[in-house]
Order: structure tokens, then sequence, then C-alpha cells
């Protein structure tokens, strides 16, 4: 059997969007049969939050829609460029950021925005709920459905 695709959802914190994100694709996956053929991770621009549990309120929203949450945040290294097959970021704050550690421009093309994959949504950026109300928490998790639909069937086509 060939090798999983590997992807990886990045964020500032890696507590709310990336984690959620991974929450979500695990989810879509698992239903869709592709749990074998797909390894999913997150992680985070900033490392101040390694090590713990994503936030309570996105944990509490994603539990509501049926989303299990339980990575442990964790920052992005430059070696994830490379042992990645696709790098999604939630905003262009973490594009360059992570375009920063590819210095040769090598990791161009799977380094990209995760709206890109959305399409019932016009939004470019998945915002980042962190100081915001509920209704900050729901609009991630919509955002990630639509776009964790676009994601699977990029990677179908990638692994056919």
């Amino acid at each position: 059997m060939a090798a999983p695709f590997r992807l990886l959802f990045v964020c500032l914190g890696n507590i709310c969007r990336s984690p959620a994100a991974e929450g979500v694709m695990r989810s879509l996956i698992e239903a869709k049969g592709f749990a074998d053929r797909i390894s999913i991770r997150s992680a985070g621009t900033g490392g101040w939050h390694a090590g713990k549990l994503p936030d309570q309120r996105m944990r509490t929203a994603a539990q509501n829609r049926g989303y299990d949450l339980s990575s442990r945040a964790r920052q992005v290294t430059e070696n994830d460029l490379s042992d990645y097959d696709l790098v999604l970021v939630m905003d262009r704050q973490n594009l360059r950021d992570l375009k920063s550690f590819d210095r040769a421009s090598q990791f161009d093309s799977k380094i990209r925005l995760f709206c890109d994959f959305c399409t019932d949504h016009q939004e470019t950026e998945v915002p980042d709920p962190y100081y915001g109300g509920e209704q900050g928490f729901e609009l991630v998790l919509d955002l990630l459905e639509d776009g964790c639909r676009g994601v699977l069937a990029h990677i179908r086509s990638a692994l056919a």
C-alpha cells in the first residue's frame, strides 16, 4: 500500500482554527473511508500553546457538531514543509510566516490558503475567533466544513 497523503493545517496558536480543521477533516475522511490513506495533523506558527488542548470554546462548538478535538498544540517546523504533501494555512499572515521558512521557494505549490478550497463561502481567510464571541467559532466551523469537502476532493484526485 502507498504511503498516506500527509496533510497539515496551520493557524497562529494551534488552539482554534487548525485543530478544528484537523477534527473536521478527520471526521470527513473516516466517514468517506479514507482514514488509512490520508494522515492529518495541525500546528501553529507560534509555540506559546504547545502541549495544550484546543480552546474550550472551539471544542464545545465542534462537539455540538459531532467533532472530537483532542489533538495537542505544537509549533510548525521547517521540516513540516518537506514532510507534508499539502500545508493549508488559515490566513495570509500564516502564509507569510510559513513562506519565510521556504527561502528557496521549493514548497510554494504545497502551501495554500485553506479558503481556496471553499465553494459555498466567499471568505478568503478563516478568521481567528479567539477574541470574539460564540458566533465566530460557528463561522469557523462553517468555513471548515465547506473547505474540507474541497480539500478531500483535491486529495482524492491526487491519490487517483
